[in-house]
Order: C-alpha cells, then sequence, then structure tokens
C-alpha cells in the first residue's frame, strides 16, 4: 500500500493543547490566544507546539446543548467549505479566514491546528454550491443518506463520484493558505474496537490524505474518534500521522483502566511516525463550557493524574492537553513539565506491557541511545500495595523515581489507583 502520508511530519508524538475539554464548541479567538501565550512561555521549549481549535468554529450559536441537532446553521464560502464564526474570531472577517490566527500562534513559534468533520456541510449540498477548480457542483457528490452519528450537520462525498477529489483538495488548499499545519479529521475513524459498527471511513480518508499530499504533505493528520480496530494499523498507518484509540476520554477512573488494554494491543502495532492515540489529557481546569461536566479541577485524583501520564508516556500516545493553560495549578503543571517523563514520551523505544498480574500491570521501554530503562508499575486496585522494584539484567545502576526524583529502594509501595515510574541509568 502506497505510503501517502508524511512519516517525517511527525517523528515524535505530537505534543500541544486542543480547546474540546476546557471550552466545547464556542472557543473564542482570545481564549485560543492566551492558551498559544501559556504554551509559548511555559511550554515550547519542552516541546510542547500544536494548539487546535476544535469542533464549532463554523457555527454560529452552537453550544453542546445543541450541536446535535439536525442541520444547524453553519457558514461557508462560495465553494462551500467552512469559514470561521466572526463574531468568536474576529480576525477572520473579510474572508481571511484563520490566516491571521495562525500567523500568530507562529510568530510564538509555535504550530497551528483545527478539527474538521469528515464530509461537506449540508447546506453546501442542499444549495449545490460549486466545488473550486471542477465542473460538478457539492450536491452531485453528496451522500445525504451518509451522516455522522452524533452530528448531523455533515454529509458524507461519495468517492467514486467526478468532483469528490476536487472538493477535498479545495479544503487543502484553504487551508494551507490559512497556515494550519494539524487537522484533527472527526468521523473519519472507526469505532468498531469498541464494537460500536461504526467502520473505518476509508474512501474520505484516502481522499483527505491524497489532498495533504498534493498540497506538500505538510499537514500532520489525526483521526478521530475511535476505538480504532488494530486490523486497520496498517492501512492507517499510510494515511495518517495520528488515530483514536478509545472512545472521548474523561477524568473517571473507570475510563482510564479501559485504556490499559487497548494500549497493551496497539503498542504491538506502533510503526513510527505514526501513533495510536489515547486521546487527550483532561487535565487541569476542564469543563468550562466542555461537554462533559461543570467547570472543575479534573476530578482525577494525584495518583490517578500520575497513573494517566506515566501511561501516555510510556505509551507513547501524542499528548493533548485539555484544560485552560493559564489557569493550570502547579501540580498539573509539575506533571506536563516532568523532562524525563516526556523524553520517554518522545525518545524511548521497545514501549510494551511486560506483564499483567491481577490488578499489578508493568510496563517497559529502553531509551533510544541504550542509557537508560524505564518500568512503569501500575495498581489498579483500591488499596496500596508494596512490591520488589523490578530488576533489569544489565541496568544496575541508580534508580530514580521520575515523578519525585527520589532513588528507589529495592521494594517500592504503588499508591492505590498510582504508578511508580522508574528510571535505571
Amino acid at each position: 500500500m502506497k505510503q501517502v502520508c508524511n512519516s517525517e511530519l511527525a517523528p515524535t508524538p505530537p505534543m500541544g493543547w486542543n480547546s474540546w475539554d476546557c471550552f466545547g464548541l464556542d472557543v473564542t479567538e482570545e481564549e485560543v490566544k492566551r492558551n498559544a501565550d501559556y504554551m509559548a512561555r511555559e511550554l515550547k521549549d519542552l516541546g510542547w507546539q500544536y494548539v487546535v481549535v476544535d469542533l464549532g468554529w463554523y457555527a454560529p450559536g452552537v453550544t453542546t446543548a445543541n450541536y446535535k441537532q439536525r442541520n444547524i446553521p453553519m457558514l461557508t464560502d462560495e465553494y462551500g467549505r467552512l469559514i470561521p464564526v466572526p463574531e468568536r474570531f474576529p480576525s477572520s472577517t473579510g474572508g481571511k479566514g484563520f490566516a491571521p490566527l495562525a500567523e500568530y500562534v507562529h510568530s510564538l513559534g509555535l504550530k497551528f491546528g483545527i478539527h474538521i468533520m469528515r464530509g461537506m456541510p449540508w447546506t453546501a449540498a442542499e444549495e449545490n454550491k460549486p466545488i473550486k477548480g471542477n465542473a460538478a457542483c457539492c450536491g452531485d457528490i453528496a451522500d445525504k443518506s451518509d451522516q455522522c452519528l452524533w452530528f448531523g450537520s455533515m454529509y458524507g462525498i461519495d468517492c467514486t463520484k467526478e468532483g469528490a477529489q476536487a472538493y477535498y483538495d479545495s479544503l487543502i488548499e484553504l487551508y494551507t493558505q490559512w497556515g494550519v499545519d494539524f487537522i484533527k479529521a472527526d468521523d473519519m475513524g472507526t469505532w468498531d474496537g469498541d464494537g460500536l459498527n461504526s467502520p473505518l471511513r476509508t474512501d474520505e480518508l484516502e481522499a483527505l490524505a491524497t489532498s495533504i499530499a498534493k498540497f506538500g504533505n505538510r499537514i500532520v493528520l489525526s483521526v478521530s474518534p475511535g476505538a480504532a480496530y488494530v486490523g486497520n494499523a496498517y492501512h492507517l498507518s499510510r494515511h495518517a500521522h495520528a488515530w483514536r484509540i478509545s472512545c472521548d476520554f474523561w477524568d473517571d477512573w473507570t475510563a482510564l483502566k479501559r485504556q490499559f488494554p487497548r494500549c497493551a494491543a496497539w503498542a504491538k502495532r506502533h510503526i513510527n511516525g505514526h501513533w495510536p492515540d489515547a486521546d487527550m489529557l483532561p487535565l487541569g481546569r476542564i469543563g468550562i463550557r466542555g461537554e462533559v461536566g461543570s467547570a472543575r479541577n479534573t476530578n482525577f485524583t494525584p495518583d490517578e493524574q500520575i497513573t494517566l501520564m506515566s501511561l501516555w508516556c510510556i505509551f507513547r500516545s501524542p499528548l493533548m492537553f485539555g484544560g485552560d493553560l493559564p489557569q493550570t495549578d502547579d501540580f498539573t503543571r509539575q506533571l506536563i513539565t516532568n523532562r524525563q517523563a516526556i523524553r520517554l514520551n518522545q525518545d524511548s523505544k521497545n514501549n510494551r506491557q511486560v506483564s499483567a498480574d491481577g490488578d499489578i500491570i508493568v510496563w517497559g521501554a529502553e531509551s533510544t541511545d541504550d542509557q537508560t530503562a524505564y518500568r512503569a508499575v501500575f495498581n489498579l486496585s483500591d488499596t496500596a500495595t508494596l512490591r520488589a522494584c523490578p530488576e533489569i539484567p544489565g541496568f544496575y545502576g541508580r534508580k530514580v523515581d521520575i515523578w519525585t526524583h527520589e532513588p528507589v529502594e529495592e521494594e517500592i509501595t504503588i499508591p492505590a489507583h498510582g504508578c511508580r515510574l522508574i528510571a535505571y541509568n
């Protein structure tokens, strides 16, 4: 199968911020800028770089209460392509789209991303708008019977029809003009991994990836939702840089426990430059206008947050922070600025589940220079437990807990719902 997406564009798991967990569907330009400013000031030197505007940037008056209604109002240009709501993104007026906001993010030394839905806006099809650079119109390629299960305002695209590829080409041409570096393409990925019978949209994913390649192959493509089916790993790695392995992940301990077997299965199919994605990090201040719950600091306890970050790092998931960065508390900031944990995520190999003994799960990895080995010992039970520290042949030096920076003894206590993440030097 042809390698369509640029494998060198995401050589390590992408790290950034996404607006969904904290601001839901109606994030504003000012809120995006504040989070970009924080990232540039506090996180950029550690590898955090993507600033991503999630769902709804084109829909006036959209909220978590109404976005699942059929055929909500959405703004499009003359070619049926979605454009930002000027009331929320004032710099977009005059046909400028996201170009000014992307330029602001780039001026900080960061990269800019957007969320898109599969297909085309229903209004583009109903108004039969022309497709840029093609004789066909939007109504000719729309499949009105193929709508997202949870966002009923987009029509699928019949890729057997003349004009289908041209429509996706026109999207990427526009996004390239705006300066988009990252696309989270929703309703492309499968839910079949969780038995929800929504398949990988191979035709439209291939069309989107082909368009990105046609316009320079400079956009990182992340596919949602999940759970992706492990049998699609090869196809996904040909056409995307990241793909979700679960449904939306929120700050719930039961949901976190469910990520362990998923990560274990996908770790066996890692291909460098292409990253199974355990979803965003619902840490810090979330739910301000988010879909789940009310404004809050994450419901995860400190030990559960350490478990979350340890799993995401040793699995090498993309790290997309979900909280409002300017409101980040000291504990959360220590988690996302821990250089050893980030190095494990960005610069390690042979990442795998080593053992699973009831509620005690052990993961391992090595640094790419073979100078450091890692073990993460997770305790998924409700009580603390005392265990012998894992031994690794060939590593007899100092053992250090990555989170506490303290030496590790021969026996370790793993708190309930907690983890000891250990570096062997």
